[in-house]
């Protein structure tokens, strides 16, 4: 009986490591698009409608909430959208049987999650994705050594 709670308490620490990971990860990757997409956090339109932190369009922002669209500038409102595009982003690849990496992710915000999943993104997508994954790795690095405390890295 005692290896069984003693496999469960691991079990869960291990979970919560995963969950806290997946937290990490998620992060990092939503920065790098962030980034990528509007670092200044300007507040005017892009050329195709495009608005706030992540240069949502309004028909993407409409699929994850009511909020009006142009609420897309308060960053806040923009963070829950991304974090609820990248879980609907993740659920897509995960059911066409791809992992949801940050390449994939930043392939598919880019590229539009079918033609991600269908290996038809094009290749001012996939330069998109490497760039958003080499910035999530930084992120993440940076992130680790942040969390081991004061001095850690130096």
């Amino acid at each position: 009986m005692g290896w069984i709670r003693a496999w469960l308490v691991g079990a869960m620490a291990l979970v919560g490591s995963v969950t806290a990971l997946s937290a990490a990860g998620q992060w990092a990757t939503l920065e790098a698009i962030h980034c990528l997409e509007n670092p200044r956090d300007l507040t005017r339109r892009g050329p195709k409608g495009e608005l706030g932190a992540y240069q949502f369009r309004e028909p993407t922002w409409r699929m994850h909430t009511a909020v009006p669209f142009a609420r897309a500038v308060d960053r806040r409102e923009s963070d829950a959208v991304a974090a609820l595009h990248y879980a609907w982003l993740c659920r897509g690849l995960t059911r066409a049987g791809l992992a949801a990496t940050p390449y994939r992710i930043a392939l598919a915000w880019n590229g539009g999650l079918t033609a991600a999943v269908k290996g038809r993104a094009p290749r001012v997508a996939h330069d998109y994705a490497q760039r958003a994954e080499n910035l999530a790795a930084e992120f993440e690095r940076g992130a680790d050594v942040q969390s081991m405390g004061p001095g850690a890295g130096r």
